[in-house]
């Protein structure tokens, strides 16, 4: 049964559109994880701003070493109650409460899935072993963290006002297949940054 002259037109334009998305959709990918040529340098930032985070190519699953570990990051808080005295919370995991929020839901925001990470990974590759900053982005990527802990915690916590955060990471290896025969170990290892003081203008808006 043939279609009729008004319903091949729709179907033709459809497939056409369709053709052109996905040719734009390719031409972007492979802009992104080509070498830099002219093209990629010109129009860099719409490729990006397509590319992320959406179809973010992260190629450490292929990579000679994988990642075999899991990196939680967590942060507590110094709070200043109205009678003059202070408190110390526990640490909170704020990759759990991610993780939480990203399991079971089939659309799960950009902020859950990469914000944090993103977040702690531009501290280590803006800082020595040491927390100390190795350049001009130490400060920004200080403040970036700092501004993300505070989103959560909001400036009054547990009765008080917040005065200061400290953030760490938890590092636990991933156990190699047993076929492998690795030896390794389960301890998890900490990284704990100093305390930043803060006040109500590290608290982003609307957070």
């Amino acid at each position: 049964m043939s279609l009729p002259p008004a319903a091949r037109i729709v179907v033709a334009v459809a497939l056409g559109v369709v053709t052109v998305l996905v040719a734009v959709h390719l031409a972007m990918v492979f802009l992104h994880v080509a070498p830099a040529n002219t093209v990629s340098k010109r129009y860099g930032s719409t490729v990006s701003d397509y590319i992320n985070p959406e179809f973010e190519q992260n190629w450490k699953l292929f990579a000679p070493n994988p990642l075999q570990q899991n990196i939680a990051v967590h942060a507590r808080a110094e709070v200043a109650r109205p009678d003059g005295s202070t408190e110390r919370t526990g640490w909170v995991d704020l990759t759990a409460m991610d993780t939480e929020n990203i399991r079971g839901n089939p659309f799960p925001s950009h902020t859950d899935q990469n914000e944090l990470r993103r977040a702690w990974d531009f501290f280590t590759g803006s800082h020595d072993a040491e927390n100390r900053s190795t350049g001009l982005r130490g400060d920004l990527s200080e403040e970036y963290l700092r501004r993300i802990v505070m989103s959560r915690f909001g400036s009054e916590l547990n009765g008080g006002e917040v005065r200061r955060v400290q953030v760490r990471s938890a590092t636990t290896p991933v156990a190699p297949p047993p076929w492998s025969g690795e030896s390794f170990g389960t301890e998890t290892t900490y990284r704990v940054l100093p305390w930043w003081p803060v006040d109500r203008t590290d608290v982003p808006e609307g957070a």
